[in-house]
């Protein structure tokens, strides 16, 4: 019988014995380090009392310690909960409502609201260490970890997963990688780790770099270039708009990242044009991933893989019409998946819960068709929308169509009040170097395109599009400026 999740960390880290496993701060630390500072940092939660099922909440930076606590965490059978980086004071609250107990490597943590127990990370790692495996006391059905959506509609909404559903992944598993993982797997020599190992993207890579036998690198901030030539980084976690700062660097100004193998793009769509752009610039290094919060990942497309593509989804995933139907390939639809990870449900929301899980499968609100070959391709969302005259228009396919005039960079739009039909489409553009983009164009092209209820009304031009803390663009922030703008 497998052990329960975190066993397979555990037997990673006895594997590697005295081979580094990460490197911070100019230091290597061994998997046999690691490991006894897990045993300590759990021994010492015990002591303070954390029980399988307790809430315990994690304020660490990016360290081998700050990792080995989450470990620690998950031995005990503890829920968790990240806080990230930018939170507001009411997001942290949000966040914090459940735990017991918070862990933090900060001097001076922020007030949590309420009394509850803060427990200093390096007093935990003076626990004495008795050389021992850590029992894991962690129960399948409990629930292991909280993992937050970006908030970019509201409050976090909070992603409940199991330690069965920990166990079940395969990120841990190298017989089970499908392959593109395989593929990705095999340049994760050098992981450069960065931000907050409460983000579930940072975490799920760092893990699949230590199955593959590779070194987690850390580098807080993560100035892009110089974090990767000076680590001697093979891979990274990379955003659309970091990606698109680091193409324009190297054509003005290249430095020399021969050691560059893969960079890991996901959260937002990634034009075809501008995925050619950077595979010219960085060479075939581009990952485009597609997973969502509640589910984990879906889908990978490799650098081999067609543009616009997210590959053939190694889960379970079928399009369905509106009541429900499946969909025959090339037809779009709503996208139903089912992954071995995925969550439970939203944490005490019942509701939401009963909307989005369906019959052990997962809505995941977003528009798309499988092609004759298998493959994925994304077209929107179905909650992204503009109802003009009554009818719904998605915001995704009208943001690709501006997304290809000359003058555009990047293209988002949102609704905004109008009183003739209803609701009208608000452009917001950033522009491509040397150019201005004019409303008139625009409107003609996606009236030639899409049709005129779908040209855009009203256009903003912007240096850079807000994001949330999670690094995706922030639409509710877009929305909010597009209906101020037509107040009278």
């Amino acid at each position: 019988m497998t052990e329960v999740f975190p066993g397979r960390v555990l037997d990673l880290l006895e594997t590697a014995g005295d081979r580094p496993v990460f490197e911070h701060a100019g230091r290597g630390i061994s998997g046999a380090h690691l490991l006894g500072a897990v045993r300590r940092i759990s021994r010492g939660l015990r002591r303070h009392g954390v029980r399988p099922g307790d809430g315990v909440a994690l304020l660490l930076g990016v360290s081998p310690e700050a990792f080995a606590a989450v470990v620690a965490a998950h031995v005990l059978g503890a829920r968790v909960v990240g806080l990230r980086p930018g939170l507001t004071p009411r997001q942290r609250e949000r966040l914090l409502a459940d735990a017991a107990f918070m862990v933090t490597d900060r001097p001076a943590p922020p007030p949590t609201g309420r009394s509850r127990p803060v427990l200093v990370l390096g007093e935990l790692l003076a626990c004495p260490d008795d050389g021992t495996r850590p029992e894991i006391t962690a129960r399948p059905g409990d629930v292991a970890r909280l993992i937050h959506t970006s908030g970019s509609t509201g409050l976090p909404k909070a992603c409940a997963q199991t330690y069965a559903a920990m166990t079940a992944a395969w990120t841990l598993r190298p017989p089970d990688w499908p392959p593109a993982i395989r593929e990705l797997a095999s340049r994760l020599d050098r992981f450069l780790v960065f931000g907050s190992l409460a983000s579930q993207v940072m975490m799920e890579y760092g893990l699949l770099t230590l199955a593959a036998g590779g070194v987690l690198v850390t580098a807080d901030p993560p100035a892009f270039p110089e974090a990767l030539v000076r680590l001697r980084a093979s891979a990274s976690v990379i955003t659309v708009a970091r990606l698109r700062k680091l193409v324009a660097g190297q054509r003005e100004s290249p430095v020399d990242l021969g050691r560059l193998r893969a960079l890991m793009v996901s959260g937002s769509p990634l034009e075809p044009a501008w995925l050619r752009e950077a595979t010219r610039v960085l060479g075939p290094v581009v990952f485009h991933g597609y997973g969502q919060t509640e589910t984990g990942t879906i889908s990978m497309a490799t650098p081999a893989d067609e543009p616009g593509s997210l590959g053939v989804p190694p889960v379970e995933l079928e399009v369905r019409d509106p009541a429900g139907r499946r969909l025959p390939p090339g037809v779009d639809g709503e996208l139903y998946v089912r992954t071995p990870a995925q969550s439970m449900g939203y944490w005490r929301e019942p509701a939401l819960t009963a909307e989005v899980f369906v019959d052990g499968w997962v809505r995941t609100r977003d528009l798309g068709h499988l092609d004759a070959a298998g493959r994925l391709w994304l077209t929107g969302r179905t909650r992204d929308v503009i109802i003009v005259n009554a009818n719904v228009h998605y915001a995704g396919p009208i943001e690709r169509v501006l997304a290809t005039h000359p003058a555009v960079a990047e293209a988002y739009v949102t609704a905004v009040p109008d009183a003739d039909t209803g609701e009208a489409v608000h452009a917001f553009v950033m522009p491509a170097a040397g150019r201005v983009p004019e409303l008139g164009a625009l409107r003609d092209l996606v009236t030639a395109r899409l049709g005129a209820a779908c040209a855009p009304t009203r256009l903003t031009l912007i240096d850079q599009v807000p994001l949330t803390p999670a690094g995706k663009p922030d639409k509710r922030r877009l929305a909010e400026a597009a209906r101020a703008a037509t107040v009278p």
